[in-house]
């Protein structure tokens, strides 16, 4: 994997590249996600998990 840092903007279903690259980074463990593997986010946060396991962990923090 490059070591390329995208940016994204998260939407429902879907999100589109802003600046492109390989990765994002998980908000809640840091774990690199490859784009192809990204499939757990947050709109309304703007943030991504690299599984629901982080994302249940961010839900939780938050309630």
């Amino acid at each position: 994997m490059s070591e390329i840092k995208a940016k994204l903007k998260y939407l429902a279903n879907t999100f589109e590249i802003v600046e492109k690259g390989d990765y994002v980074e998980c908000a809640v463990s840091k774990k690199k996600i490859p784009l192809e593997n990204l499939n757990y986010w947050n709109v309304e946060l703007q943030e991504a998990y690299f599984s629901p396991k982080e994302a249940k962990q961010r839900y939780e923090k938050l309630k």
